[in-house]
């Protein structure tokens, strides 16, 4: 089982693939709500973070031009999945360097949670 309490080791571990992840502090919220969001909010928050995350990982090489595109996408995940999971969203896939990490955390299903802990296994 993995113990984690950022994006960053959050990223780590759906990377290896682990089984079991546990989660605690700050990033429990925004990540449950990702996991657990249904399908179809899921395809169109996903483009809208997609949008995001690209303009944010485009904003060095167009010396942040591109933060303005990240600022129109993001308020439509905001409305379909909810600030948590928006900000767990963008945090995650930078951290990770690919937005395909957030497929993976959906391949997750949530076994318990609590007041910021939650276990996350492997479907």
């Amino acid at each position: 089982m993995e113990s984690v309490s950022s994006y960053k080791e959050l990223a780590r571990a759906i990377a290896i693939d682990s089984n079991r992840i546990e989660i605690s502090g700050d990033i429990t919220k925004g990540t449950v709500k990702i996991v657990c969001t249904g399908s179809v909010t899921w395809v169109i928050a996903f483009g809208a973070i997609g949008i995001a995350y690209a303009a944010i990982a485009l904003a060095p090489t167009t010396a942040g031009t591109s933060a303005s595109v990240s600022a129109l996408a993001a308020p439509a995940a905001i409305a379909t999945v909810g600030l948590p999971a928006t900000i767990a969203a963008i945090a995650i896939s930078t951290a990770a360097g690919s937005i395909t990490t957030l497929k993976k955390l959906r391949r997750y299903k949530v076994e318990s949670c609590n007041d910021g802990y939650a276990i996350l296994i492997r479907k």
